[in-house]
Parts: C-alpha cells; sequence; structure tokens
C-alpha cells in the first residue's frame, strides 16, 4: 500500500529523531527561521543559527524556548552576517544540512534600496553556497520567492513559466536561483529551492515600514489603528501557513531523492485569497478576543509599484517530487496564528460568543 503524504512526514521525523544530524538555518532569528529551529529542536537535532539581528529578533529564539520548553544544550547561536566569508565558513563547519533563510525581503524596501537588497540576497547566498561546498554540506535548501513569477499571467503558477521580475527583490531570488542551479551542476552541490508564497504566521515582525501585512493589520486591528488595502482590495495572494514550510524543507532537505534537487518548488496552499477576504477573516477572528474589532473597516489606498496583482501556486511537482502536503490550510493556519498574537498581546481566551 502506498505511504500518505503525513505518513512520509512522520517517517521522516521518526528517522531523524532516531539519527540526529546537525543543520545551520541562516536566519535564524527570523519568523520562518525560529519556526524550523522550534521543529528540529524537538527532534533532538543539533543546529547552528547564524543571524546578524537586522531584522530577525533575540524575542523569537526566546519564544521558542518559552513556547517549547525546548532546552536549548543542542543549540549554538552565532552572530554574524551572510555577506562575511568567514562567518559562512564557520557556521558550515561540520554541518550536514544547511537550510538558508537570511534575506532581506520586501519589495517596497528593494526599491527604496536596490544595492542592499542584491548584497544581502546575492551576494549572501553566494558566501553560503560556497561555504557549503567546501564543508562538504550534503544539501542546502534555500528561500526562494513567487515574485520570481513576475509580469507572468498564468494562473496558477507553475515552475515552468516565470515571467519578468516586477523589483529588485524579485530580480536578486531569480539570481539566486540561477546561482543554485549552476552550483550543482559545476560541484555536485545538491540544492533545493522553496519558492515561498506569503509565508504567515507566529513571530511575524509587524513593526517597520516593510512589515508584511498579516502581522502588520493583526496588530493595527488589536491597537485600534486603520488597515490600509493598497489597490481595490482585489488584489489575491496564495497564503501558507508557516508550518507548513517547515514541513517543505525537512522534506527537502532530508528525505527528497537526489533526481529531485537542482530545482525550485512552489510552496504555497494552491488557494487564493483577496485582500479584502483577507481582512475579513483577520476581523472575524479578532473580534472574538476584542469585541471592539468588528466595527473596523479598511482604508483604500493607490497600488504600489512592483506588486504583483495575483499570485496562486500550482503544488503539483512539490507534492509529487517532495511529498509536500499544506498540513494547514488558509483558515486553520490563519486561527493558529491570530491565537499566537492574541496571547501575546495579552487579550486572554475568544468569546465563544463572538461573530464576523
Amino acid at each position: 500500500m502506498p505511504v500518505s503524504v503525513a505518513e512520509r512526514y512522520d517517517q521522516l521525523r521518526h528517522r531523524l529523531t532516531s539519527e540526529p544530524r546537525t543543520w545551520l538555518i541562516t536566519g535564524v532569528a527570523g519568523f520562518i527561521g525560529s519556526a524550523l529551529l522550534e521543529s528540529l529542536l524537538g527532534l533532538e537535532q543539533t543546529v547552528v543559527g547564524l543571524d546578524n539581528f537586522s531584522t530577525g529578533h533575540q524575542a523569537n529564539l526566546d519564544d521558542v524556548a518559552d513556547r517549547s520548553g525546548l532546552l536549548v544544550k543542542n543549540f549554538r547561536m552565532m552572530r554574524g552576517d551572510i555577506r562575511n566569508q568567514d562567518a559562512c565558513r564557520e557556521a558550515c563547519a561540520g554541518v550536514d544540512y544547511v537550510l538558508h533563510q537570511a534575506a532581506l525581503g520586501s519589495v517596497p524596501r528593494s526599491i527604496d534600496d536596490p544595492l542592499t537588497s542584491a548584497h544581502v540576497n546575492v551576494d549572501g547566498s553566494l558566501n553560503v553556497l560556497l561555504a557549503a561546498r567546501d564543508a562538504g554540506v550534503k544539501r542546502v535548501v534555500y528561500a526562494s520567492s513567487s515574485s520570481v513569477y513576475g509580469d507572468s499571467r498564468s494562473l496558477p503558477q507553475s515552475e515552468e513559466s516565470t515571467g519578468r521580475p516586477l523589483s529588485p527583490y524579485a530580480a536578486t531570488k531569480v539570481a539566486d536561483e540561477l546561482f543554485a542551479e549552476v552550483f550543482q551542476r559545476t560541484y555536485e552541490l545538491e540544492v533545493v529551492g522553496l519558492r515561498y508564497f506569503n509565508v504567515f504566521g507566529r513571530r511575524q515582525d509587524p513593526g517597520g515600514p516593510y512589515a508584511a501585512v498579516i502581522p502588520r493589520w493583526i496588530s493595527n486591528l488589536i491597537r485600534g489603528e486603520p488597515c490600509r488595502i493598497f489597490g481595490d482590495g482585489e488584489t489575491s495572494r496564495d497564503f501558507c501557513y508557516v508550518d507548513n514550510a517547515v514541513q517543505a524543507n525537512l522534506l527537502a532537505a532530508a528525505d527528497a531523492p537526489s533526481g529531485s534537487t537542482g530545482q525550485a518548488y512552489n510552496i504555497a496552499c494552491g488557494e487564493s485569497t483577496s485582500l479584502i477576504q483577507l481582512f475579513h477573516l483577520l476581523r472575524a477572528g479578532l473580534s472574538a478576543y476584542k469585541p471592539a474589532v468588528r466595527s473596523a473597516e479598511p482604508v483604500f489606498e493607490d497600488f504600489r509599484p512592483g506588486d504583483v496583482q495575483r499570485s496562486l501556486a500550482d503544488i503539483t511537482r512539490a507534492a509529487a517530487k517532495l511529498g509536500y502536503e499544506p498540513t494547514h490550510r488558509v483558515r486553520e493556519g490563519m486561527t493558529a496564528t491570530i491565537e499566537w498574537y492574541a496571547r501575546a498581546a495579552g487579550l486572554g481566551t475568544p468569546s465563544t460568543s463572538a461573530t464576523a
């Protein structure tokens, strides 16, 4: 009888617990990096973390320890920058798998400062690949982005049909994929790219001018501040809960066959949610914790340059070659995310009488 996706993932987790490995997570203090750390420590793996804390936070690492009650005896934190070759070499020493999450995200940030985005996302990734090659790392899994689809109008978006990049950030992710593929062909370093589609979840930073939409709107609703929608509200995204991204990373690193490497895969839910639908989901969920949120209404502003209007992933290839299948759909992930932020804000337990 064929093994189901859930069984395959469970078998991988059991195998890792029985045969621990050493992992490097770059960007470990970010919200995806810290979710990976939480999962790997729970599987009794040895983890090296590398972060310069430019966008990551010590509070994320503290929350991993508080949330899971894990002892961090198997975790070594390195404060360092992926733009520094020596830091990358030190971090990769003795490592089996690299989960490369460090990057400067945000399309608007890259438009404001394309040079720094290129230095971090391209030069930094190249340093990680070089260090992994020289250290004899078994496999590098790196974070790419749905932004590589650019102006492609094909929906759902499949891995073969990328368009022209619409921002410097998107261009850096295209470059990362090209370098990774070249490293596999030239140096036989196994690489797998994960094209994240709007990952969200616990510990995502709501602050700063480049915050992602979900944590920013949750924070605004809790504080009674307006939520801005750029455009008419029909701009849509394929939102993906962070635990789905964790699953994809572990499968890609330690389970996927060698024939599946040297490629990039869509990591998403295969669902399209418009911004106005997202607002209503968040408002309904948070009203259970703070009834005053029910009266909130969004504020509409002009479209932003560089924004993709539609995103919807075809996850067929990731399912077939990596064994990936989302464990959390958008509503399930949103419920868990709202619960985390409500608890962090001290809002207490939800009211069963709350309505949308």
